[in-house]
């Protein structure tokens, strides 16, 4: 039997994310004690050899998703019970899939069976379940493991085990050689690419042996114990128990493939596979390409009737509904719309806060090639990993060395301006250290700056240098001071601001420099590339921000990216830079294009296409970015329109990047680079959109009033169960004069978006505040 090293070096070699792992009865887990960076970066041969070299045999575990390519794992527990049943299903619908298949068994007598998918995989999902009844309260055993029973509505205890399960992005598995795991059919190592229909198939297979109650989307419910609830059958429940969504999945696209108690439907663009099933009233569905559908959810038909013929809006389907005969009338005769929130009329209601898309999705950090190799190298040496500002180190870093030498069919070009938003001592200055070196050891320590004193020095340097990679730890500097945040406002780093602005939109044309009482001759940059990797730290630059500087460009330039909380350290002896990184640098440095004696102060970049699929996608995604514009447009919202004019820009921009990342020789831009670029582009864009809302005030009184609508905000977060939030904890948050308290409360009670209390006590009546609840979900 090979060493567990050589198993680890083999499973490496073929793309896979390895990991030491320990096996404690039923706990399965990482043995480190984090383990949440290498869900988006692959470990180093030396950290193998560090975690597999020692003489005892360990267990280990593959990590899926991603950063296994797109690896995906079906666990069949209990003992295995579902597998034969599971396999002759899929025989029956995909004849020969099985055979393709990787296959090993469990210690338990369970199966995984692995593969690896072309499209992105989701999370684990909970595929088949049964239960089992129980005597009362104590746990249970089922096929050698404990259970623990709950009671249900009509008093009975049962316990639910989980039959199928999937792990997909962010999960991991314990594999052979591991003790008690054996490969039976196929090779870890050279895992099979199912296509989605393939994996849809396997799915709803697994889901066809459901035996207990997935939950099922049903639209808003009515509180327990709301009094306004009238009697009577609900339009949806009714819907529920006698209405028929067939004929609408058919007017929406969707096929069924087949009939039977268990139906498969595939869905629109689709005329087999199967995309989801409809089994007792519940629509499950499988694929991640079923909009308004979720993958791995089951939906009422309620839901599936609300989300196809009215957008989702429960209020409005039920009155449809009532319309149509279903539903018992309530006594009062009105349509019963208890179960849904109503937003109080007010004479002029405020616009809607931009939607929180969430932080960075990790797959969006990650770009095949060079950048995954310099992002790699910064996280195996940094002393505090950080996967944010290792990424937007590496793709200034790419965008830096194809400055001036690449350009698309529309002439954009590879500057790009990147920012990382991280506190003090989580490692910003490792990824510039690491840019440094590499630009070093390819003749071009020249072309690297870490700061600007004035808008005329930055294009002085840019006049010697054409192309520069500037990492600078003092944006949140440069913002204080143009606002006058917290210091004097300093017109000199205006200057700055508008230097870079100009630079940015020059990097396909000539820059003409200021003219100086010396010159001869007008001087001036063709084709400047300045790619800007700056960082500060979060709280500091979004207060300093103004709607001037929202509106003005240079916010929309940007792509800001938030760090997370700190990790745990690592000691480390820094390595030397990889040969491949080196090789890869230097040539980007020697490759001049353009011919003749000019192609050094007047160069001409090589065209990069994009494929066919990629020139069409590149038009659609022109389409949502011009569509989000117009959004904004007609709100009136200023922030918004600037932002989504250059979307679409920073997306091609970000295209080129990938492209040269993934093939500097003969790149081409692919509808995989543009997908990611867009994705990238259009959740950091609603971020940052969402983020200024919460932040970027006219003045200082409205910032003191978001201020406290924020803190309010978390602590509803932090205490659900009762959102009330004493003055005194407040005022230690906000620390203003009682007048400053009583001005920004009152504002914000005329506005609708806070409530005051005040509860009696055996002294002082205690003093309490409370988001109202629309604000608090915005």
């Amino acid at each position: 039997m090979p060493s567990t090293l050589d198993a680890a070096r083999r499973y490496a070699a073929a793309g896979l994310c390895v990991l030491p792992a320990i096996r404690e009865g039923d706990d399965k887990r990482v043995a480190l004690r984090s383990w949440k960076s290498y869900q988006t970066r692959l470990p180093t041969p030396a950290e193998h050899a560090r975690w597999f070299a020692g003489p005892a045999r360990r267990d280990l575990c593959l990590v899926c998703g991603r950063v296994s390519g797109k690896l995906e794992m079906i666990d069949f527990d209990l003992a295995g019970v579902a597998f034969e049943p599971w396999r002759a299903r899929v025989e029956a619908v995909c004849p020969g899939l099985i055979d393709r298949l990787v296959v090993e068994t469990t210690p338990s007598g369970g199966r995984h069976v692995a593969y690896r998918c072309s499209d992105p995989v989701c999370g684990n999902m909970k595929l088949a379940q049964r239960s089992f009844d129980a005597p009362g309260a104590n746990s249970i055993e089922v096929a050698g493991k404990r259970f623990t029973p709950r009671k249900g509505v009509d008093g009975c205890w049962r316990a639910v085990a989980t039959m199928i399960e999937t792990r997909g992005e962010g999960g991991m598995f314990l594999c052979a050689p591991s003790n008690g795991y054996v490969l039976t059919a196929g090779d870890l190592a050279a895992l099979p690419v199912i296509t989605p229909e393939e994996r849809e198939c396997l799915l709803a297979c697994a889901w066809e042996l459901n035996e207990a109650q997935h939950p099922v989307e049903d639209g808003p419910r009515p509180k327990a114990s709301s009094a306004s609830s009238p009697s009577g059958l609900k339009p949806g429940d009714d819907f529920n128990q006698r209405g028929d969504v067939r004929d609408l999945l058919v007017e929406h696209g969707w096929t069924r493939v087949s009939g039977g108690e268990n139906e498969h439907w595939a869905r629109p663009g689709k005329d087999r596979g199967c995309s989801a099933t409809l089994k007792g009233g519940v629509f499950y569905v499988f694929s991640t390409n079923a909009p308004p559908f979720e993958d791995g959810r089951g939906y009422s038909l309620f839901a599936v009737y609300s989300l196809l013929k009215h957008d989702g809006d429960f209020a409005a389907a039920a009155r449809a509904l009532r319309r149509e005969g279903f539903g018992a009338e309530p006594a009062s005769g009105d349509v019963d719309l208890s179960a849904f929130k109503v937003t109080t009329p007010q004479a002029e209601p405020p616009l809607a806060a931009p939607i929180d898309p969430g932080p960075v999705p990790p797959a969006l950090l990650r770009v095949p090639g060079f950048i995954d190799e310099v992002i790699d190298y910064t996280l195996a040496n940094a002393p505090y990993p950080e996967p944010v500002l290792a990424f937007c180190g590496a793709v200034a870093l790419q965008a830096a060395l194809a400055g001036r030498k690449v350009r698309d069919p529309q002439d954009n070009r590879t500057a790009i301006y990147l920012l990382g938003l991280a506190n003090t001592g989580t490692g910003k200055d490792f990824p510039r250290k690491v840019n440094q070196r590499i630009l070093a050891s390819a003749d071009m320590a020249g072309a690297v700056a870490d700061g600007f004193a004035s808008g005329e020095g930055l294009e002085d340097r840019m006049h010697l240098t054409p192309v520069m990679l500037f990492q600078t730890d003092e944006i949140d500097t440069l913002m204080q001071a143009i606002s006058g945040y917290g210091t004097k406002r300093d017109p000199r780093y205006e200057g700055i601001m508008q230097t870079l602005l100009k630079l940015y939109t020059s990097a396909n044309t000539i820059y003409p420099l200021r003219v100086k009482a010396s010159d001869e001759e007008p001087r001036i940059i063709d084709q400047p590339c300045l790619c800007l990797f700056g960082t500060a730290i979060p709280d500091i630059f979004y207060e300093a921000l103004s709607p001037k500087m929202l509106s003005n460009g240079f916010f929309a330039r940007m792509l800001i990216f938030e760090a997370g909380r700190r990790g745990l350290g690592q000691d480390v002896d820094v390595h030397e830079l990889p040969k491949a990184i080196l090789k890869r640098a230097r040539w980007w440095a020697e490759f001049k294009p353009g011919k003749g004696n000019l192609k050094t102060s007047h160069p001409e970049p090589k065209l990069v296409e994009p494929t066919p699929d990629a020139r069409v996608r590149l038009g659609e995604i022109r389409a949502l970015a011009d569509a989000a514009y117009a959004e904004a447009e007609a709100k009136s919202d200023q922030a918004g329109m600037a932002l989504w004019a250059r979307a679409n820009e920073k997306a091609r921009r970000l295209a080129l990047v990938h492209a040269c990342s993934i093939g500097h020789r003969n790149p081409e831009i692919s509808v995989e680079g543009v997908n990611w670029a867009w994705s990238l582009v259009e959740h950091q864009t609603r971020r940052m959109l969402f983020k200024a809302s919460q932040h970027v005030s006219a003045g200082d009184f409205e910032s003191q009033c978001k201020a406290m609508i924020r803190v309010l905000r978390e602590w509803a977060v932090k205490h659900p169960a009762d959102p009330w939030m004493p003055f005194w904890q407040l005022s230690r948050r906000l620390a203003w004069s009682p007048r400053e308290h009583d001005e920004v409360r009152q504002a914000l009670m005329d506005q609708r978006r806070i409530q005051f209390a005040e509860r009696a006590t055996g002294g002082t009546p205690q003093r309490l505040y409370r988001l109202i609840e629309d604000v608090a979900d915005a």
